[in-house]
């Protein structure tokens, strides 16, 4: 495991080393201009917004023994003219995104060549670090090549080429049709005819009437989940709220035993392997978060239709999969998650601009903000490995965890699973604010023995602690389930509180009566009623709750809106009563929402 100063160490160039550039020039392309796709539009908002470190993507490429630096960079230039997602920029005005894309018929690129008398002792591992660190700096959507290029050579010879791509021009599932094609080119083989739509006539598609109906169906979808779903799967007093960026660092997990079990499972189910796979995945998130549902995004999910399964450019839209586990056995759950997966991809191609206007409009009717929490990619059928998954396979063991570098991630559990066979191979970032380094390596371990038990029969949902060693999360008395999410009154009061400038608040779980006030029969889902007392000044509800809902995303974990607001004039003599302020008079009262949840 190589420390924070080794792997800053491996990014610098090492001893006895030379630098060329070589200027690559390409022609015989089609020059065009169209509109961006929905994918290219999500990636550039991403772009123009993160960190470069965190968006652009890496990929290394090793090249095999006897190939020339001329037959690689011809390789690279054949590569340029096949797909025209490779020769595209977006031309935009300054402080404005990009609305349109642009692919040149002939062009120019560089390849940086950094000769060694040697490579240092880990050549793979010091190529990816090469790749990495020419991740920083943002592209130029409007006139850069969208792949930087360096070529590790050994006394002349080719040994790899390490890339950084531009996530609006290529995405994991494209940067691995690019590798084994040029894979196939070094080895002098011709490479058949396209068959995916390259990305201005994918963005015809997607402005067809039938991709406008596909996009607003999609956006319903979402808005579904969005507003009965949980707004964070981790809501639990230790948790941080979704959206908080945190490091979290590489957990690998590969495992014969998990390859072994996963393939026994989808054999006795008979499902495919990556359904059983996800619903193990679900059932054990949904299990450690304490939730009866699990919602997770699956980005690799848009490819499943033969117009972008091998396109060159980026697909990167989310699937979002809302899978209920409220069910008696893990046999039922894989049969449930078949169709729910099947749903969420074909709910996958959405505006993304829109998207995002629904959800601030949705997360401010409802008072809660939606995170992308949970996260599970499985590239383990793309057409050829991501980088580093090659990487141990020597090793025999059978099962064994390892720790690599940290990475800022906007996400409480993210997921990359690599292969299935003969080994399972998934890398895990779980947030050390929720996971201790024991509790991510036992939720891994965790995920096969589950497999395991899954491949000898079927397993009863309730026995999920016992099978995986795996326990829910501790939330304490004080939480309870309101509006589908876990909530702590006492958090949404001190919220509340600050947001309305200190003024006396209680918060208190009543239970609804049919007309939505707050004196229902007993046995109904509780709400929450929020009493404030404004005193001298003119608070309403509804701008009591647009205070609260600015404070949400920054808030703690646990916090949603009231589902109603009484306002009344000076608190109770006994404040921390709820029924003290239920006789005061009511000076305004109503739900702060537009729509009604």
């Amino acid at each position: 495991m190589n420390s924070a100063a080794d792997r800053e160490t491996m990014h610098r160039n090492p001893p006895h080393t030379t630098t060329t550039t070589v200027t690559v020039a390409y022609t015989g392309g089609e020059e065009r201009r169209g509109p961006i796709t929905m994918g290219q539009a999500n990636m550039i908002r991403c772009i123009l917004r993160d960190d470069p470190t965190h968006i652009n993507i890496h990929d290394v490429w090793p090249v095999p023994e006897g190939a020339t630096v001329a037959a690689v960079t011809d390789a690279l230039r054949a590569l340029a003219v096949r797909h025209e997602g490779l020769r595209t920029t977006f031309p935009h005005p300054p402080e404005a995104a990009p609305v349109d894309q642009a692919v040149a018929a002939e062009g120019t690129f560089t390849v940086t060549v950094l000769d060694h008398s040697e490579l240092p002792a880990d050549p793979a591992g010091y190529a990816e670090s090469v790749a990495r660190a020419a991740r920083a700096g943002r592209f130029a959507l409007e006139r850069e090549f969208p792949m930087r290029i360096t070529l590790l050579t050994v006394a002349g010879q080719p040994a790899y080429v390490a890339l950084a791509f531009s996530h609006a021009v290529a995405d994991g599932s494209a940067m691995a049709i690019l590798r084994e094609e040029f894979a196939e080119l070094l080895a002098g083989k011709e490479l058949p005819g396209l068959t995916s739509l390259p990305p201005v006539d994918l963005a015809a598609v997607e402005a067809s009437p039938a991709g406008l109906r596909k996009s607003e169906a999609s956006l319903r979808y979402w808005e579904r989940i969005l507003r009965t779903g949980p707004q964070e799967m981790f809501a639990e007093p230790r948790g941080r709220r979704p959206g908080t960026d945190e490091e979290a660092r590489q957990l690998t997990l590969r495992s014969r035993r998990g390859g072994r079990a996963l393939a026994g499972a989808a054999r006795r189910t008979g499902h495919p392997e990556a359904t059983v796979l996800m619903a193990a995945w679900c059932a054990l998130v949904a299990h450690r978060a304490g939730q009866d549902s699990c919602v997770t995004a699956v980005p690799s999910a848009n490819r499943f239709h033969p117009r972008v399964a091998r396109s060159v450019t980026t697909t990167s839209q989310d699937a979002l999969l809302h899978l209920d586990v409220r069910v008696p056995a893990f046999d039922a759950l894989v049969a449930r998650t078949w169709g729910a997966v099947l749903n969420a991809y074909r709910h996958s191609q959405f505006d993304s601009v829109r998207l995002w206007e629904m959800i601030d409009r949705v997360t401010a009717e409802r008072g809660s903000h939606f995170g992308r929490d949970v996260v599970f990619n499985d590239v383990s059928a793309l057409p050829a490995p991501l980088l580093g998954t090659d990487a141990q396979d020597h090793d025999d063991a059978g099962q064994e965890l390892t720790w690599g570098p940290p990475q800022t991630l906007p996400t409480r559990l993210l997921a990359f699973t690599y292969r299935t066979a003969p080994r399972l191979h998934i890398s895990l970032w779980a947030a050390p604010s929720l996971f201790t380094p024991e509790e991510a390596e036992g939720f891994l371990s965790g995920l096969v023995l589950l497999l395991e038990a899954a491949a000898a029969g079927d397993v009863p949902m309730e026995a999920l602690a016992e099978v995986t060693g795996v326990r829910p999360a501790e939330r304490g008395s004080g939480w309870l389930r309101v509006d589908g999410c876990w909530v702590s009154p006492d958090a949404v009061r001190e919220t509340l509180g600050r947001a309305v400038g200190g003024l006396p608040v209680r918060v208190a779980a009543e239970e609804p009566a049919p007309d939505g006030s707050a004196a229902g029969a007993s046995g109904t889902a509780p709400h929450l009623t929020a009493y404030i007392a404004r005193g001298d000044t003119a608070l309403t509800p509804e701008e009591a709750h647009r205070a609260l809902t600015a404070l949400i995303p920054a808030a703690g974990s646990g916090v949603l809106a009231p589902h109603r607001y009484v306002i009344v004039e000076n608190p109770p003599t006994e404040p921390d009563r709820s029924d003290a302020w239920r006789r005061l008079n009511t000076i305004d009262e109503g739900t702060g929402r537009s729509r009604q949840v």
